[in-house]
């Protein structure tokens, strides 16, 4: 995995140049190599391509891909922090240094297009886009049909990150699925400029499109690195995607087809920390080493109490207390929290997160713990609620007691939950399981539910916020409204 990140400087180069958000209106700047002269390069050896679609995955990871300085800027594990927060299943339970607490705890952000907090979102997310349209046009286009097996898998894991981009988009642009609603600009390749706000029935089509054509790309791909998103992974997306637009039926073939390929984490690894990307039960995530070059400034910088980071030194982020005291005594991911004597600690996820080492404020300020971006029980928890919602109930019971059979010792009572009352349990399953991880924001948001604040948030306590609430969605930023003259004419 070291070797991940030691790109060459001419591959370097190239993606920065293509990449960079204040360089999207430049459609290829004569002083450096086209995507041409790439795609007839990777036509004889693909590890020239290849290492540009490294460097997409490093843009994950790395800070300041969302434009700004702050210590809340570190890709993807960035937006999945504003995600759970949003949501209020994490609680900003403790504020020193006030990173998250106005713009995001107090919904300012999503009030006033001027906060950076949404440039951020915008900005991260169309730039791995352009970057993927970077591999994808050097590949042959949208339409292409490379000859070598290794260039066609890596094109369909930039047709997938790509689909993965723009469905994080429309969650956080739009405050539900309305196919007829104009909601963002579209790219699909190198020379598109500025554009238009267009349908999301357009931004979906080609989401699916992108992903289908992903799958069927990644066939055979046997990945050396579990941050190269495969087949299985191209099927999470995709299931995530269907279900946001209510084809249930879809969302339960694919994570039919997924989710025996993986074991379910047991209660040494749900206690384990998280921090290994070896985990068999992980389908995507990343092999954090001191080549990285993380610290602080990084989801482990904000939400371990066992790094050096927020999380230690002020900022505690916890639990919400309500969905605490919704965990069965006897389940074991009760244990992820601790309740002990320490007032600040309150149901901090001590024992969920954590750097191995597990000194407390962390033996060193070099980040080391791995990053989870999808597990199988995803899988499971998106089958269970998909086969509830399609009539298949005991299909649904069977999908759900896959994971409690791992977290319960007595599962017996899932076997008379029907109608409203199973899919009520498998929403609760879904906050506890993969809580901290990024996705009750999609899960709030596809099942149109409504989220309660506990008592340990620092605002807005006991308040019942809907889904489509517009304090859960992010504005269209200001430098976009400014420099895109197509939105500013829309917003008009």
């Amino acid at each position: 995995m070291k070797k991940l990140f030691k790109l060459t400087f001419v591959t370097a180069g190239l993606l920065f140049v293509f990449s960079c958000a204040e360089d999207f209106l430049v459609k290829e700047p004569t002083q450096f190599i086209t995507t041409g002269q790439i795609g007839e390069a990777a036509s004889k050896n693909p590890d020239v391509i290849a290492g540009t679609m490294t460097g997409i995955y490093k843009l994950m990871v790395e800070t300041g891909t969302g434009g700004t300085t702050g210590h809340d800027d570190f890709g993807q594990k960035a937006y999945d922090v504003f995600a759970d927060m949003l949501s209020s299943d994490m609680a900003l339970s403790v504020s020193t240094y006030g990173w998250y607490r106005a713009s995001i705890t107090e919904y300012q952000c999503t009030q006033d297009y001027t906060y950076t907090d949404n440039y951020q979102v915008w900005r991260y997310y169309y730039r791995i886009i352009r970057s993927a349209n970077t591999v994808i046009e050097a590949l042959g286009g949208n339409d292409a049909a490379p000859e070598l097996d290794e260039n066609k898998w890596i094109l369909g894991q930039a047709k997938a990150i790509r689909a993965h981009s723009y469905f994080y988009l429309t969650q956080y642009f739009q405050k539900t699925y309305d196919p007829a609603e104009l909601i963002l600009p579209f790219y699909d390749d190198l020379q598109d400029q500025n554009g238009p706000k267009v349908a999301a029935s357009e931004i979906y089509d080609f989401i699916e499109s992108d992903l289908l054509g992903a799958i069927d790309l990644l066939a055979n791909f046997n990945r050396n690195d579990k941050v190269q998103i495969n087949q299985d992974v191209a099927k999470g997306i995709l299931a995530y995607v269907y279900g946001a637009m209510g084809n249930n039926l879809a969302v339960k073939k694919l994570t039919g087809e997924v989710m025996g390929k993986y074991p379910v984490m047991d209660e040494a690894e749900v206690l384990g920390g998280f921090n290994d990307v070896n985990t068999p039960a992980w389908m995507w995530g990343l092999d954090i080493t001191s080549d990285t070059e993380l610290d602080l400034v990084s989801w482990w910088g904000q939400i371990d109490y066992y790094s050096y980071s927020y999380a230690a030194y002020g900022d505690a982020k916890a639990i919400d207390s309500d969905l605490y005291a919704a965990i069965p005594a006897n389940d074991v991911r009760k244990g992820q929290f601790y309740t002990g004597t320490s007032a600040y600690r309150q149901l901090m996820p001590l024992n969920k997160f954590y750097d191995a080492q597990r000194v407390p404020a962390g033996a060193s300020t070099t980040v080391t713990a791995d990053y989870v971006y999808m597990r199988v029980e995803e899988m499971y928890l998106l089958n269970a609620e998909a086969s509830a919602k399609t009539g298949d109930e005991p299909g649904a019971r069977t999908s759900l007691k896959a994971v409690l059979d791992k977290r319960l010792d007595d599962t017996s009572y899932v076997n008379a939950l029907t109608g409203t009352a199973l899919l009520d349990e498998i929403y609760l399953q879904q906050r506890i399981e993969l809580w901290g991880e990024g996705k009750t924001y999609l899960n709030l948001k596809r099942n149109k539910r409504s989220t309660k604040r506990g008592a340990n948030h620092l605002s807005f306590v006991g308040e019942v916020i809907q889904y489509n609430d517009e304090r859960l969605t992010f504005e269209i930023p200001e430098a976009e409204i400014q420099n895109n003259p197509f939105i500013s004419d829309q917003n008009n």
